[in-house]
């Protein structure tokens, strides 16, 4: 059992993982500061100014959409962000080891060459007696 967690430790997932949890930690901390500190703002302007505004009422209930649309645009962001900053160059960099893979067609080793060559002249030796 602890021979397989050492394994899975020593491939380095867990220390990628670490490191996607950090720093996607820290990018939503400053998405959300963002969209706090210049996406509301202009939300309330556009929507009248007032500290009221990006609300509004149904009887007694508050409807926030302002926080709703500075939820969406963070969300946006951050997908945009992780799309082209870590999935679009991860796919990359795959298609080009799988490319690298392709291209280089592996040769075949020398003595399977010479069983087949000794495997067809079998056949046709076979094939001569038969006629």
């Amino acid at each position: 059992m602890l021979k397989g967690f050492k394994e899975f430790i020593a491939r380095g997932n867990v220390v990628d993982l670490a490191v996607g949890v950090v720093i996607g930690a820290a990018f939503t901390a400053v998405v959300t500061q963002f969209t706090a500190s210049f996406l509301k703002p202009l939300i309330l302007l556009l929507t009248g100014g007032k500290e009221t505004s990006g609300t509004f009422k149904v009887d007694e209930a508050v409807f926030d959409y302002g926080t709703f649309i500075n939820v969406a645009i963070a969300f946006l962001l951050t997908a945009a962000v992780v799309y082209f900053l870590v999935v679009l160059p991860l796919n990359k960099l795959n298609d080009r080891r799988k490319g690298k893979e392709e291209a280089a067609p592996a040769a075949k080793p020398e003595d399977i060459v010479l069983l087949t060559e000794i495997r067809d002249a079998l056949k046709q030796a076979a094939e001569r007696e038969r006629v």
